[in-house]
């Protein structure tokens, strides 16, 4: 697929990255699992690193620190949404009842970003791009294929998408209380309630998913190199997929997608 040289579109998501309290451990263990690229950044850019699979970036890494007496954030992934106006969508985000966690702030010549939380919680950043578009590459193994809401609360979270990011929610034929996220039409993520069985006080959240070839020699390699497996490999409709950590206890899931027309 070509690599992106333009904003992705508004309200679609554009990056991801993980806050490490270990960024070299996190960029070993990533680079291993996936084939990426990548190196601790210049001090100017906060150390932070653009991994890059294929000489295209993929994802972002970097180290936790605390803010303001604050403590560190915790180890996770965070997916950011492409906005045509950073200020604008903060404004949205604070109108329809979420919460601006990290405010507009400009990152060099490369774009604005900000980090908020939805009205049930679940964590997310918006990215306004200038030089930097975000990924460029998607939808192959070792780079993201979905991204998915696991929410506390469907109808709140899904009127708050709609309003502040232009984010729709639809029901997804033949995967019964599961919902789709559509950009003018076009299927961009999903959505579903959290889950039984989840861990007592498990927060609403974005899910990162990784394509990978395949899911059991992936999940494999992660237990042998530290990760964690919380949901082994099983197969369901979009293919074979697998729910797990990181060694620094960052979850995402792994998935060989089913081919299309299966």
């Amino acid at each position: 697929m070509p690599a992106f040289t333009t904003p992705h579109e508004p309200g679609t998501p554009c990056w991801i990255d993980l806050t490490a309290s270990d960024q070299q451990a996190a960029l070993d263990f990533y680079t291993g699992l996936f084939g990426w690229s990548g190196e601790i950044g210049p001090a100017e850019f906060g150390g932070y690193t653009v991994c890059t699979l294929k000489d295209r970036p993929v994802a972002g890494v970097m180290a936790a620190q605390a803010r303001d007496d604050q403590p560190a954030p915790p180890t996770v992934w965070t997916t950011y949404f492409s906005s045509a106006n950073a200020q604008a969508t903060s404004e949205a985000i604070s109108r329809n009842g979420g919460t601006v966690l990290l405010p507009v702030m400009d990152v060099m010549d490369l774009g604005k970003m900000l980090v908020a939380a939805d009205p049930t919680g679940a964590v997310f950043g918006v990215w306004q791009a200038r030089e930097f578009p975000g990924a460029g590459i998607v939808n192959e193994p070792g780079a993201v294929v979905w991204n998915e809401l696991n929410t506390s609360d469907r109808e709140t979270a899904s009127a708050f998408y709609a309003e502040a990011l232009g984010i729709e929610t639809i029901p997804m034929e033949g995967a019964e209380g599961y919902y789709g996220l559509t950009v003018n039409g076009r299927t961009i993520g999903g959505l579903q309630p959290l889950q039984e069985g989840a861990p007592p006080g498990t927060p609403s959240h974005w899910l990162v998913y990784f394509a990978v070839e395949n899911t059991d020699r992936t999940v494999a390699k992660l237990s042998a190199e530290g990760g964690t497996v919380l949901k082994p490999p099983f197969d369901m409709v979009a293919g074979r997929m697998a729910l797990v950590r990181d060694p620094q206890g960052a979850p995402f899931a792994v998935i060989a997608p089913q081919p299309m027309g299966s």
